[in-house]
């Protein structure tokens, strides 16, 4: 029997019109940012994988990917929780 070989390299990618060029796991719209949170919140990469419908190869690149380039992606979360704290107060504001 053969193995499939996968090349690590390819798992996470980013592109404009997907997640808003943020990095994601290829193929799907989950980003590293994603499974950052959920692992920072005490989720363990198996439980990760079966709430999300991912493999474990997906979720432990998306966690090596976030511990190589935390700051980036600490910003990226940073900047999304701001947008998040901004419409909700234009929102509440509006009624």
């Amino acid at each position: 029997m053969t193995a499939t070989i996968i090349n690590i390299g390819t798992l996470i990618v980013s592109s404009p019109d997907i997640c808003g060029n943020r990095p994601r796991i290829a193929g799907t719209g989950v980003s590293v940012g994603r499974i950052a949170t959920l692992w920072k919140s005490g989720m363990g990469a198996e439980e990760i994988a079966r709430d999300i419908q991912l493999n474990l190869a997906q979720v432990f690149a998306a966690l090596t990917y976030y511990h190589a380039n935390r700051a980036e992606i600490e910003n990226i979360l940073d900047r999304d929780d701001a947008n998040y704290e901004r419409l909700m107060e234009l929102h509440y504001a509006q009624q």
